[in-house]
């Protein structure tokens, strides 16, 4: 399978080694569905948005039965102006807190296990050899998934599975909206294992309730309602 184009050469590593039972095609194939979601999550500047053509043949690519999410996903994607797409972006990610894309916000809220978790998480990325190079938070979902890409299922996947209520809740949020961002998010979910009944009822208090508050010196929510997220960073 041909690799992304070069201009993304800066923006997306190479996928890391073969681990577990898969055969290295399904091993390639898995890595390069992780970069593509890496690269179809993150901010449609100029650069993504000129790159679409190649996107959409890498998702039909993976996808030969052509009704996968990521085919439909990159479908829209390739059929709207590039103002559209930021301002769709700009609205579901940045704007409504339940959609939010860095991670640790579900588990810990703006509390102070979040900067130990954002700190540990840095940290597995270096102890791989590998620095994310963004600007972004290390939590930011584009970042955890080029991460899981380059160092395979088991470390590199890790934090995917240590977040998936948050990424439940997430796919819950977009589909609640009919965003074509859920597509994206479905195909992320039908990697890592099914979900337990414990992680079914976590994400609906996680939805009713919001993230863990801070109980000393804060009031979280008060300035949003009983029950209603407070945006990531709000609170620092």
């Amino acid at each position: 399978m041909s690799p992304l184009p070069g201009p993304f050469r800066t923006r997306v590593r190479a996928a890391g080694r073969r681990t577990g039972p898969r055969t290295p095609q399904e091993a390639r194939d898995r890595a390069l569905r992780l970069r593509l979601l890496s690269l179809l999550l993150q901010y449609p500047d100029a650069e993504l948005a000129a790159a679409r053509p190649a996107l959409q043949a890498t998702a039909a690519a993976l996808d030969p039965s052509g009704d996968g999410p990521m085919t439909a996903f990159t479908a829209w994607f390739s059929g709207r102006g590039r103002q559209e797409l930021e301002r769709h972006y700009v609205e579901t990610f940045d704007l409504r807190r339940k959609s939010s894309l860095y991670l640790t916000y579900y588990l810990h809220g703006d509390t102070r296990r979040r900067g130990t978790a954002l700190l540990t998480l840095a940290r597995r990325y270096r102890a791989a050899g590998w620095e994310a190079g963004s600007g972004e938070l290390p939590d930011h979902l584009p970042v955890v998934l080029e991460f899981a890409a380059l160092a395979g299922p088991g470390a590199g996947e890790a934090p995917l599975r240590q977040h998936r209520r948050g990424l439940q809740l997430i796919h819950r949020a977009l589909t609640d909206t009919g965003s074509p961002y859920r597509h994206l998010l479905a195909a992320l979910l039908d990697l890592l294992p099914p979900p337990t009944a414990a992680d079914r009822a976590a994400v609906a208090e996680l939805a009713a309730q919001g993230p863990p508050a801070e109980d000393v010196g804060l009031d979280p929510y008060g300035a949003y309602g009983a029950g209603e997220f407070a945006p990531p960073g709000a609170l620092a």
